[in-house]
């Protein structure tokens, strides 16, 4: 203890970027050389000329990503998987580099398996350094060990909301010393210590040490904002502001860009809005859509068509115009699992609904109706997951019903969703039913991910071999 008491004087975090990229490059190598010792059982190899060309260029690119979009950098209330995903990501995009290297350049002396070798142990090497850290610094901030004080300026439900996520870890490195205000929200209720009014503040910083300061003031209070940022710069105390966005919103989570130094504030966040994001989706989604057209479609469609047309007369594949992204309406397609009738462009199906034919009720079970939509995947109107198209009419009417209901139009509909998948499939009889379906629908939007279109794509199969009880 005395040790880690000595060592907590000292401001190593000053050294950190430094000691962060070495440390990797140490990492890095360390995984050259294992990958060299299980692919060719010694380290010969590691000194020709092209091997050497594409480890140095390993070595300079890495340290590119760190210093790129201060990658290196510490939160302390930053989980681990938030790491793991930027980790992941720095990785795919050193191998796509790395491969566009060896592949144009025409390098045979470097082994592709030594490559796939490098990465997985990079990647454990990477994850292992990680964790150790985070559980290394966990445990000197339990036992009261770099650890920053702090105060908070506003005991109202803003300042209790940034104490309580602050301090509900030990682990996480802060201690919270009291609130400060002239008088205590009448309806916010603060499990903190109000220790002092705004006048008292500055004896405070004097007779304690306090790291940060968190300001949760209104700004009608801009005249004591501009105070205490006097105050806390001239005793070299780091002012922090929350700003209380439910004011504007009335939403707890927003996106903050800036146009040039200008900071504007956004009521969600859009992972969609991002180019390269929706190069990925579009790219994923044309492969998936091939995928099942070339090889389920070659022998299933026959089957569909023959018993289609054996069961009741009409076409095979059911057009209807429903709503697409930006609301704008698209001919969408499926295979035809109702008998022709005059409601189906405005009533929807319905648990023991006659218009169902036998085969049409098992292809709706199975969702082999919905296969036909991957031709509109390819075609560009339809994405493989996102919130499911409605038809023309129910968009209408539910717009006026469901205030933030066109806010699933920002992204393109799709043949599975997270609404889908968390059991708000089929009929929705009452408002509540589309209300949910909503709501899962713009947390997809605000949170996609190929990862998250990857887990629903796999949930989606699971639940066609369990059955769905929604599904008629």
């Amino acid at each position: 203890m005395k040790t880690l008491n000595k060592l907590s004087q000292y401001h190593f975090s000053r050294y950190f970027k430094l000691f962060f990229v070495i440390w990797d490059i140490v990492l890095l190598n360390l995984a050259i050389l294992l990958s060299s010792l299980i692919g060719f059982g010694c380290v010969d190899k590691l000194f020709l000329t092209q091997v050497e060309t594409i480890s140095l260029l390993s070595n300079l690119i890495w340290i590119i990503l760190l210093l790129y979009n201060n990658s290196f950098k510490i939160i302390r209330v930053e989980p681990i998987e938030s790491i793991l995903k930027r980790t992941i990501k720095k990785i795919i995009i050193h191998a796509a580099i790395i491969a566009i290297f060896v592949v144009f350049l025409n390098y045979k002396e470097v082994s592709r398996w030594c490559l796939l070798y490098f990465y997985y142990f990079f990647f454990l090497l990477l994850m292992i350094s990680r964790y150790l850290s985070i559980s290394f610094l966990k445990y000197i901030r339990a036992k009261g060990y770099n650890y920053k004080s702090f105060i908070i300026v506003g005991a109202n439900d803003t300042g209790e909301r940034i104490r309580k996520m602050l301090a509900s870890d030990l682990t996480y490195g802060y201690r919270f010393l009291g609130f400060f205000d002239e008088k205590v929200d009448p309806f916010a209720f603060i499990s903190g210590p109000v220790v002092g009014t705004f006048d008292n503040l500055e004896a405070f910083l004097f007779d304690k040490k306090v790291h940060e300061v968190y300001v949760a003031l209104h700004i009608d209070n801009v005249s004591v904002i501009n105070k205490l940022i006097k105050i806390c710069e001239h005793h070299m105390v780091r002012i922090k502001f929350i700003p209380d966005f439910q004011l504007y919103t009335k939403s707890s989570k927003v996106e903050i860009s800036f146009y040039d130094n200008t900071p504007v504030l956004m009521f969600r966040r859009e992972p969609l809005e991002f180019t390269v994001n929706r190069i990925l989706k579009r790219t994923f989604d044309i492969c998936f859509s091939l995928g099942v057209i070339l090889l389920i479609f070659p022998w299933l469609f026959l089957i569909v068509m023959i018993i289609i047309k054996l069961e009741s007369p009409g076409p095979i594949f059911f057009k209807q115009e429903r709503s697409g992204r930006d609301n704008d309406s698209f001919t969408c397609l499926k295979f035809r699992s109702m008998r022709m009738n005059a409601l189906s462009d405005s009533k929807q199906a319905q648990k023991g609904d006659q218009r169902i034919t036998k085969f049409g009720a098992f292809i709706r079970k199975t969702s082999i109706d919905e296969l036909p939509q991957f031709f509109n995947v390819l075609f560009g109107n339809m994405s493989v997951v996102g919130p499911r198209p409605h038809m023309l009419n129910h968009t209408k009417q539910y717009t006026e019903l469901i205030n933030n209901y066109l806010v699933r139009q920002y992204a393109k509909p799709g043949i599975t969703g997270w609404a889908q998948v968390n059991g708000f499939r089929g009929e929705t009889k009452e408002i509540i039913d589309m209300e949910n379906r909503v709501e899962f629908d713009i947390w997809y939007i605000e949170n996609w991910s190929i990862l998250l279109d990857c887990r629903i794509i796999i949930k989606t199969v699971v639940n066609i071999f369990d059955g769905e009880e929604n599904a008629y």
